[in-house]
């Protein structure tokens, strides 16, 4: 799985879910700068930050990590 796959499929689920950016930055816990680096692929989230960000935006890891 190439780096920018990830970014492209977060990005994706991000737009499906209806929720503004600002919205999940909030719901997370984090600035909206650093939701915009997780979607570039500039940096990445811990594990935990990665798994409450997958229930936020209400899909699977496996969707953005390309799994299935």
């Amino acid at each position: 799985m190439k780096e920018n796959q990830i970014s492209e499929n977060l990005k994706k689920e991000i737009e499906l879910c209806g929720k503004t950016k600002t919205e999940i930055a909030k719901e997370l816990g984090i600035s909206k700068p650093t939701l915009s680096q997780y979607i570039s692929g500039k940096i990445y989230p811990s594990l935990p930050t990665f798994a409450k960000l997958c229930q936020i935006i209400n899909c699977s890891s496996d969707d953005i990590l390309g799994l299935k």
